[in-house]
């Protein structure tokens, strides 16, 4: 993606400063799926309900860190699980047949599957306040993990923690962009 276009999507850099690019929902999910080279690694959650994660040649920890990533955005979140299974594949794996609903894909072959937990922490990253997973977080604001407040809820908190505790305070809009949609639990 060029430069700062990536930013209406969800987004982050890895700890070795790869950057993921996530669809927010399925016209997005369509938007990134057309842009993916074969040799791209793709990443979804095993179930339904999730982005598709696109990131280019990663280590192993980019891998890890985009599956938390993934697995953090998807509906497995809102159901309240503290772990769960991300396939990764590469963009010539990807198919897209007639009459498949818009962000929905096949993949052909098999995929490699990474269990991860699903816990993030807020830092700053390109100047934006952002949600990633812990092991890229050099300052760690807040800790996010799957719970019992609604988006709402946790960015009144998140706003709260950030203006009392860390002296940066930060918008309700850019909080809600930052998080997972529902079912957080907020530790500063």
């Amino acid at each position: 993606m060029e430069q700062r276009s990536y930013e209406g999507y969800r987004w982050f850099f890895t700890s070795s400063g790869k950057l993921v690019v996530g669809g927010k929902s399925s016209v997005q999910n369509e938007d990134i799926m057309r842009r993916v080279g074969n040799d791209d690694v793709i990443m979804h959650t095993s179930t339904p309900g999730s982005p598709f994660c696109i990131i280019k040649n990663p280590n192993e920890k980019d891998l890890e860190e985009t599956a938390i990533f993934t697995a953090c955005f998807s509906q497995e979140w809102k159901k309240l699980k503290k772990k769960t299974e991300v396939h990764i594949f590469k963009g010539e794996q990807v198919t897209k047949r007639n009459g498949m609903k818009q962000g929905t894909f096949g993949i052909m072959g098999s995929v490699n599957k990474k269990k991860v937990d699903l816990k993030l922490a807020l830092t700053i990253q390109q100047g934006k306040l952002r949600a990633v997973p812990l092991t890229v977080a050099k300052q760690k604001l807040v800790i996010l993990t799957p719970g019992s407040f609604d988006k709402q809820e946790a960015a009144e908190k998140i706003m709260k923690i950030m203006r009392n505790k860390h002296r940066h305070p930060v918008s309700q809009e850019e909080v809600m962009s930052a998080i997972p949609s529902d079912n957080i639990d907020v530790k500063g």
